[in-house]
């Protein structure tokens, strides 16, 4: 493993265990005044067949009322933020744990929301079984036949959309050299792609990874992605993460670019994991939370106007639950802040939606 890999993958370890492990002990904040009663993202965006979401966590969803109301309201998609991983899942070879998972696809049910599972197939968040295991090539198959099988068929029905490969491309364009890379080869994609289809038919498969603007790396995925297709395999979609000012394009007009020729393949491209630190930008906090909130205006609108894009979720939605906190030091990125009134950003997206 290259050195800046194995840095990046000790920083998300802790970020993750971090984000896992950890909850907030402030006293929670009661519910601000809604400006509205019936106005919000998710009513906005049902008018216009839109899918506006987040990820979610589960100390907060059982802890924090207003998380929960907020999320309710708000949004019309979630995915949990770290439950469907393969160690959080799958801790042993022969054991799964789906309870906490189970906690927020049944909220989402019981709020008529849609779920995606993330993520069935990365090189990150994997238990020392697999890592340390040294699986020859067939066991290595056998065991990501049995976790997709396993994981996809208890929620078959349940979810909407399933990140089936995470990550799968370097900075450089080449494939990332993870354990399913190395051991398996590059038809790993194909294979977790198959199975997964073979475990749900009828949920959406996409693949997902940063790097949204025109570059090496964009170029590539679009490659995996074009020959996957003319191989077969089943795929629907393309997620770009959008973390905005790490590893993510700030170009929303470069992305657009991107996303045409996606549209020409055929495939659905989805905002998957959005945030905006607005420590990025210049000027007072003021003008640094305006310029976030255009930030958000363009993404959506482009993904609004595109006609192979109709799902944007964020990586959180309150600055007072975010993983850059404890990664990059990233400032307030999410468009809540710590007490769940809504920031600069939660009026622009607002206004999109309305067409203004």
């Amino acid at each position: 493993m290259k050195v800046r890999s194995f840095l990046a993958y000790i920083l998300v370890m802790v970020a993750i265990v971090f984000a896992i492990a950890t909850t907030s002990t402030a006293t929670t904040p009661e519910p601000p005044r809604s400006e509205s009663a019936t106005e919000s993202l998710r009513s906005l965006a049902a008018k216009r067949d839109f899918l506006i979401g987040t990820a979610v966590r589960p100390r907060p969803l059982k802890n924090e009322p207003i998380y929960r109301e907020v999320l309710a309201r708000e949004y019309n998609i979630i995915m949990p933020e770290h439950h469907l991983k393969f160690a959080p899942v799958h801790p042993e070879r022969d054991r799964y744990d789906f309870s906490v998972a189970d906690e927020i696809v049944n909220f989402a049910k019981e709020h008529d929301i849609k779920v995606i599972g993330h993520a069935l197939v990365w090189f990150h968040v994997l238990p020392s079984w697999v890592v340390e295991g040294n699986f020859s090539r067939e066991e290595l198959l056998s065991i990501l036949h049995d976790h997709i099988q396993t994981v996809v068929g208890h929620y078959r029905g349940q979810i909407y959309a399933w990140d089936v490969v995470n990550e799968p491309v370097e900075a450089d364009g080449t494939f990332r050299e993870t354990i399913w890379y190395k051991t398996i080869g590059p038809e790993y994609i194909d294979i977790a792609l198959r199975w997964t289809h073979e475990a749900d038919p009828d949920a959406l498969l996409y693949i997902n990874d940063y790097g949204e603007g025109l570059n090496s790396k964009s170029d590539s995925f679009y490659l995996l992605a074009k020959s996957l297709l003319e191989g077969g395999a089943p795929l629907d979609a393309i997620g770009f993460q959008t973390h905005i000012g790490f590893l993510s394009a700030k170009d929303s007009q470069e992305v657009a670019e991107n996303m045409k020729r996606y549209a020409e393949l055929g495939l659905d491209v989805m905002f998957t994991e959005m945030d905006v630190p607005i420590n990025q930008f210049s000027g007072t906090q003021e003008e640094q939370l305006a310029a976030q909130g255009e930030m958000y205006r363009d993404f959506l609108n482009i993904c609004l106007e595109a006609p192979n894009c109709n799902t944007l979720l964020t990586w959180g939605f309150t600055d007072r639950h975010t993983w850059l906190t404890g990664f990059t030091g990233g400032k307030a990125p999410l468009i809540f802040d710590e007490s769940y009134r809504p920031k600069p950003a939660y009026s622009a997206m607002l206004e999109e939606l309305k067409g203004k």
